[in-house]
């Protein structure tokens, strides 16, 4: 199977790629505007069929034996590994991403993903089996909820279509997933390799279509039993009304403004290049990124220097070139949103370094052409101001001063969002207190960005709830029954009494 055949049609709907119904769409390379594919878009009808192909392919696939998942998703990650060049360069294509991060990162990370939930999938837990009161005996079983509508975001394409796919197919489910229409093309390719893997038709299905018409139609769909959205909180409040109004389970992750916390007892050279890297991955289009670095003030002045040097020496190009950092960000559009931010906080912080796109980037490609922006530092912002407190997603790290460790740790909670975070010290007790107090689903410690599969990924406050990745993603798509069986055989129970009759 060419898992790039993307000309037979932008749907992948029971086993095989079918064409939109919906109007025609372009999927554009950001680096240069160049058009990667033209696909048709999804509409409710479309939708109506992955779900029908998806409600279909749900008794014999919840009632596989957990082995015989097991052994399905093992051999998709060979699937996978075997297509993997072909997954970096589209994911590179479409979203204009690094090659060397969607070789390194992005496609290794789904195919460990794969590997992971091959072996969760036999691995559902419960309480132990026991006759709790003392008459019965009591045990759990974690069933399959149903069919899963998921909607995935467009800056990391192919690894939130697995983190979505994998454990909802492990645990039993089928699945309607629709990804961002900008970007589409590795979450129909992870389908078909799915297919390839022999995973039964219908299991996984996508729809790429628009939010407002297939999105929509997707989430509140009497057919699906659960919706998994990451994306923005303001289009997450949107899923969780509509999922809300038929009763479905919801799983939410959101948006995210990193704090990353340095004490002055860090090792400083340590935390600059955490910085720069946390900062920029993936062009800072990343909800984990580290957005808001607060400094303790003996620090502060070499931090900044530090950082605005490293930012001026990364390499921004051609995103195929295996020495660009730095590719474009995913649209014309979302690079003019992130350059607004910045433009609007010239009234009121001093853009230190960035902030204006160069013409040519190290390679000499003309990026004049794509939807480039630099790697932009920010100081003297206000702790209440539009940049320290708005999700930017791009190139842009803003940092700001603080004293005592109190003051640090209050400026860090200060914002709706509680998805990540990072503290940077060498004192444990300074580092535990961080890890206790800074609301948030991760907290790393000397580090910011690393993820691993066996670990939960997910937010508090405005950042939602439930985890991706790890055993407590495959909780999230199994359903808890309880079942009792009387031990005595005895008509009258004692209880019984108590509805009546005496003793």
């Amino acid at each position: 199977m060419d898992l790039t055949d993307f000309g037979a049609g932008a749907q992948y709907i029971a086993g095989r790629r079918t064409r939109g119904s919906g109007e025609p769409f372009q999927v554009v390379n950001p680096a240069d505007g160049s058009v990667v594919e033209q696909v048709g878009l999804a509409t409710a009808e479309d939708v109506d069929a992955a779900v029908a192909a998806a409600k279909a392919a749900l008794p014999g696939w919840s009632s596989a034996t957990p082995g015989a998942r097991s052994e399905a998703l093992t051999r998709l990650a060979a699937v996978l590994t075997d297509t993997r060049r072909d997954l970096a360069r589209v994911e590179t294509a479409q979203t204009g991403k690094p090659v060397k991060l969607a070789t390194e990162f992005d496609v290794p990370g789904t195919i460990d993903n794969a590997s992971f939930f091959a072996g969760a999938a036999r691995n559902l837990e419960g309480k132990a089996a026991g006759e709790y009161s003392g008459d019965h005996t009591s045990y759990v079983r974690r069933e399959a909820i149903g069919v899963v509508g998921s909607i995935s975001p467009w800056n990391y394409p192919l690894q939130m279509a697995a983190w979505k796919i994998l454990p909802a197919i492990a645990a039993g489910n089928t699945i309607v997933l629709k990804p961002a229409e900008l970007t589409p093309l590795t979450s129909l390719m992870f389908a078909a390799a799915c297919t390839a893997a022999g995973i039964p038709d219908g299991v996984v299905n996508v729809v790429t279509g628009a939010g407002r018409t297939a999105g929509e139609h997707l989430v509140g769909h009497p057919d699906v039993a659960m919706v998994s959205f990451t994306g923005s909180t303001a289009v997450g409040k949107r899923v969780a009304e509509l999922a809300t109004a038929s009763v479905k389970r919801t799983h939410l992750e959101l948006g995210g403004k990193a704090p990353f916390v340095v004490f002055d007892d860090a090792d400083l050279d340590a935390a600059v290049h955490g910085a720069v890297a946390a900062s920029l991955i993936n062009g800072g289009q990343d909800c984990t990124a580290a957005t808001r670095a607060y400094v303790q003030r003996p620090l502060y002045e070499a931090f900044v220097a530090g950082v605005a040097e490293l930012f001026a020496a990364v390499r921004t190009g051609d995103p195929l070139n295996p020495s660009t950092d730095l590719g474009p960000l995913v649209s014309y559009t979302h690079r003019d949103r992130v350059a607004g931010f910045v433009e609007r906080a010239r009234g009121y912080a001093t853009v230190v370094t960035g902030g204006r796109v160069p013409q040519k980037g190290h390679d000499g490609f003309d990026l004049t052409r794509g939807a480039y922006y630099p790697p932009t530092l920010i100081t003297g912002a206000a702790q209440d101001s539009e940049v320290v407190q708005g999700e930017i997603f791009g190139p842009v790290l803003v940092v700001l001063p603080f004293d005592g460790d109190d003051e640090g740790l209050r400026l860090a909670n200060d914002t709706p969002y509680g998805l990540a975070a990072s503290a940077w010290t060498g004192n444990v007790h300074r580092a535990l207190r961080a890890t206790r107090e800074i609301a948030a689903g991760c907290v790393w410690v000397n580090d910011h960005i690393p993820i691993i599969s066996e670990m939960p990924h997910g937010g508090y406050k405005a950042s939602g709830y439930g985890k991706d990745m790890s055993q407590y993603s495959l909780d999230e798509y199994t359903q808890v029954k309880h079942v009792m069986f009387d031990t005595t055989a005895v008509a009258r129970k004692d209880w019984h009494r108590t509805v009546f009759g005496d003793r």
